[in-house]
């Protein structure tokens, strides 16, 4: 029998959660331990549900252990969620990429002040168009035509959906969860399926 100790864990899993280390620090470590995985694995069994990993181990989801008709029924209805974000997010990921002038695509436990990235934002009419666009975006649905406003509704969105922390309330310091290096994983996932195309994509996917 599982130990009572496990048990809000399992309720957020079950509830859709991503557990990492910058989100859910307590539960991350928890989930280090392979004696636990391994029972809650085997209380997820009935259910017909197992703990997943993306391959770097960075975050720990929920996964069906066998697709019958109602967990496919599930997972398109999940794939069509995600795929309404993905493009709006990988733009976004290009777009402060660019800014900030790096190498890298950002990962987990990287950090964002958003007031240097408006800045920068700011001095550049490229930017600022891309960032015009990407706020417009219905997932984002900014209805400011200012660059600061326009930055903080996307870091708020970004927030409410997981792929950011933001520490501090009433400071614009961001970083940033596991669930980003879900994402990249996933769409890495769709480029290989010959029939999920992401022609739209082509431009970011490349920096995976």
């Amino acid at each position: 029998m599982i130990s009572p100790v496990y048990g809000p864990l399992i309720e957020k899993l079950l509830a859709g959660e991503f557990i990492c280390a910058i989100s859910d620090e307590a539960n991350f470590a928890k989930l280090q331990d392979d004696e636990t995985r391994d029972s809650i694995d085997a209380y997820l069994k009935p259910l017909n549900r197992r703990l997943a990993a993306n391959d770097e181990g960075s975050v720990y989801f929920l996964a069906y252990r066998d697709l019958d008709d109602g967990a496919r029924e599930h997972l398109k209805q999940q794939l069509g969620v995600v795929m309404g974000s993905m493009l709006p997010l990988l733009e976004w990921l290009t777009y402060v990429q660019e800014a900030m002038g790096s190498d890298g695509i950002l990962t987990a436990g990287d950090t964002l002040k958003l007031q240097e990235l408006t800045v920068k934002t700011e001095d550049n009419p490229s930017l600022r168009q891309r960032l015009q666009s990407l706020a417009n975006d219905r997932f984002f649905n900014s209805q400011s035509d200012a660059v600061d406003g326009q930055a903080k509704q996307v870091a708020k969105r970004l927030v409410e959906h997981g792929y950011l922390l933001q520490p501090h309330a009433n400071r614009l310091y961001f970083t940033v969860t596991g669930k980003i290096d879900y994402l990249l994983e996933l769409v890495r996932f769709v480029k290989d399926e010959e029939n999920i195309p992401l022609e739209d994509t082509s431009s970011q996917a490349e920096l995976l």
